[in-house]
């Protein structure tokens, strides 16, 4: 599985790393609640896991804005050693879908992640991303418009992937880059030649245009304006 870990506490992360990279899963670690967020909102991943106190937005309201304004269903367990009842019900109420509190075995948290995948999966076998007409089926990976099937590269298939999730909202070239390279991006602008592919795939053969250009800012998908030429 792939897990996304939200912590500032280095010696933790490293220990999570060490633990899961060794059975098999795939980390991305985010430093701050910020870059949480974004990471979570942006990219697919089979479980999030998310600390209380952290800088630049707290726990609860990654998850508080993770659920609202993102509309995200990942599976979250909050990391934290915040242990009051009413902590907890907070956290709950933010949209966690476990609590475990620190310090923790990791065995622990590997079997609660297991009892979580297993509930949320049942309630959601399929993820499906639609935005107006195009469909993006995370499951299989197939994408398709008006019905019919698009071959996409990997890369643009990721690029899709967080446009869709942002949709309607615009995504900034950087998180872009970030989706594709991490922290280290090619040299020469690499992301507008994948766009370039990624548009004549959605919008070349037809008549409305999903996919648009901010100059200075990013890229949005998103439905076409009331009123628009069909």
């Amino acid at each position: 599985m792939r897990l996304l870990v939200i912590e500032d506490n280095r010696n933790l992360v490293a220990n999570l790393f060490d633990y899961f990279e060794a059975r098999g899963h795939v980390l991305d670690v985010a430093p701050d609640g910020v870059t949480g967020l974004h990471l979570a909102a942006s990219q697919a991943h089979d479980a999030v896991l998310l600390d209380w106190m952290l800088p630049r937005m707290d726990g609860p309201e990654v998850l508080r804005r993770l659920r609202e304004e993102h509309r995200s269903e990942v599976p979250v367990i909050m990391l934290t050693a915040r242990d009051e009842l009413p902590d907890k019900i907070a956290g709950f109420r933010a949209g966690a879908d476990d609590y475990l509190t620190k310090p923790f075995a990791l065995p622990e948290l590997e079997v609660r992640l297991e009892a979580v995948l297993a509930r949320t999966r049942g309630r959601n076998p399929h993820k499906l991303l639609e935005v107006h007409d195009l469909r993006l089926d995370l499951a299989t990976l197939e994408a398709q418009r008006a019905g019919k099937p698009l071959h996409l590269y990997p890369a643009c298939r990721k690029l899709l992937e967080v446009l869709m999730r942002a949709s309607p909202a615009a995504v900034p070239r950087g998180q872009l880059e970030y989706a594709l390279w991490g922290d280290e991006p090619p040299d020469g602008d690499m992301l507008r030649s994948h766009i370039y592919e990624l548009r004549r795939s959605v919008d070349g053969p037809f008549e409305q245009k999903l996919l648009h250009t901010l100059p200075r800012v990013g890229y949005r998908l998103c439905a076409p304006a009331a009123g628009e030429a069909r």
